[in-house]
């Protein structure tokens, strides 16, 4: 297995779809929240977006696990822009991305669900308008939220197995 980001607004289940797919192909999985300095929680906690700035050196960490990971290993990562996309790339070359996609209200209803999570709801629809889908000379999927874990993972074994073959 290449390496994986589960990219998508907040709220999407990276993390949960992330971690799902790490165990079905039994490799890392790691959650890019947890590689965000305390500066870039503590400006979403209080309702500000980052800006590139504050993404650059959190980026760079991202792409850095997942080129130490390159025979396998998934990260969950907003990735929201496609220069993003190729910062990490730009570090970890075969990183393939998995979209995460579905309606603001299906997303804000998620995003209600997890309460104590750093991201106030208040940033979703600033997370929509930074929101650059896959482009079509990227190596990514995308697959609707709007079903169990189990199916979203499930279909994109079903999506690599067939790109793969």
């Amino acid at each position: 297995m290449r390496p994986l980001v589960v990219m998508g607004v907040s709220g999407s289940g990276k993390s949960t779809v992330g971690a799902a797919i790490a165990q079905r192909f039994r490799v890392p999985f790691e959650d890019a929240d947890d590689l965000h300095p305390s500066a870039n929680i503590a400006k979403m906690s209080r309702g500000e977006s980052l800006d590139d700035h504050d993404r650059y050196p959190w980026l760079e960490l991202v792409g850095e696990w997942l080129a130490v990971h390159e025979d396998g290993g998934v990260m969950s990562c907003s990735a929201l822009k496609r220069k993003y996309r190729d910062q990490i790339r730009g570090i970890a070359p075969t990183t393939r991305f998995l979209l995460l996609e579905g309606t603001r209200d299906v997303i804000a209803a998620r995003q209600a669900a997890r309460p104590g999570h750093f991201m106030p709801s208040s940033l979703l629809t600033s997370q929509f308008a930074t929101l650059e889908p896959l482009a079509p000379d990227e190596d990514g999927f995308v697959l609707d939220v709007d079903q169990s874990v189990d199916a979203i993972v499930q279909g994109y074994v079903d999506l690599v197995n067939r790109a793969d073959s």
